[in-house]
């Protein structure tokens, strides 16, 4: 029984599941040896078919009534959660059609946060800047799941949601959208440079480093949280907030861990986020076996070669 919006949204070819971005799907695969069957709210069913289904699975859709949950029209079956780690296997390597999507993606993704810090001012609103960032997605058919911005003052917060405050002299922005199921997570900053900048990109060296097609994620996990002593930060740093880990049809599949032991595969899609206070570095990567292949990357944003990868630094306001 598929019912997420990430085993869905993988499984249906890049298909819009949702109405509200902080709703259930509003339809369920029951995956059987001699076909599938998709469970869909009557009153959906005339959209998704017109708008989000291939032909063929149009022909196997079962109407549920509005009132009645699509996964109890369904029946019985194993839950992603009992197959969960076979699940993540199967969607890990993205297949070339899948690659292409998120490669174009990944750059209107950068591109949206280049136009936007471009019209940025110290004096702007945090929730300016994220009502600019949200339009610019939007206007791209890019689902905006997150948007964060943290002013001059609010720089030691990891996850800062968008206040009245103003940006000052040094702010930070980050997005994670969604099209055709596949999520983009970037973070950029502008204003002034930081004293950590490139102490934090160092750390992210390190999980690039590890992140090879046949290591297993808890060594990545280790080898790259280790970078934080040798870069001279803590090294304690990493248990103050999450890495990052595999990305793709979740902003995180999953959440890398000292337990997680997931394999690393070509075509696997990556997105670290190592941080201390008032520095981050993340963007979305692909694996493949000739290395990191950035997928959020703007050739107008300004750069640095570190490590063999063109990695981001702040920009100027304006």
């Amino acid at each position: 029984m598929l019912s997420s919006h990430e085993a869905l949204a993988w499984y249906l070819e890049g298909a819009r599941t949702h109405v509200s971005l902080a709703g259930p799907p509003v339809l369920a695969v029951r995956v059987d040896d001699e076909g599938d069957t998709l469970f869909v709210s009557a009153n959906e069913a005339d959209r998704l078919i017109a708008e989000e289904l291939l032909p063929e699975d149009a022909e196997r859709v079962v109407r549920v009534p509005w009132h009645q949950p699509v996964l109890e029209a369904a029946g019985a079956g194993l839950t992603e959660a009992e197959v969960a780690p076979t699940l993540r296997a199967a969607r890990a390597s993205l297949l070339p059609a899948e690659a292409d999507r998120y490669r174009e993606l990944g750059r209107e993704t950068a591109e949206v946060l280049t136009a936007v810090a471009a019209g940025l001012r110290a004096s702007t609103s945090e929730r300016s800047a994220a009502a600019a960032l949200a339009e610019g997605l939007v206007a791209r058919g890019i689902d905006p799941l997150v948007i964060l911005v943290a002013g001059e003052e609010r720089l030691p917060h990891r996850h800062p949601l968008p206040t009245e405050g103003v940006l000052g002299r040094r702010a930070m922005l980050v997005v994670c959208g969604r099209r055709h199921g596949l999520i983009a997570n970037a973070t950029r900053w502008v204003g002034e440079a930081g004293a950590d900048d490139e102490r934090i990109l160092a750390v992210e060296a390190a999980f690039f480093a590890a992140t090879r097609p046949g290591a297993r994620l808890d060594e990545v996990f280790a080898a790259g949280t280790v970078g934080y002593a040798a870069s001279g930060f803590d090294a304690d740093e990493w248990t103050k907030h999450h890495q990052g880990g595999p990305t793709g049809y979740a902003g995180r599949d999953p959440r890398a861990t000292t337990l997680t032991t997931d394999a690393v595969v070509p075509g696997h899609a990556f997105a670290w986020n190592p941080s201390a206070p008032g520095a981050k570095v993340e963007d979305t990567v692909l694996v493949t076996e000739a290395g990191i292949e950035v997928l959020t990357l703007d050739p107008a944003w300004p750069t640095v070669d570190f490590a063999g990868l063109r990695r981001p630094v702040a920009r100027a306001f304006g």
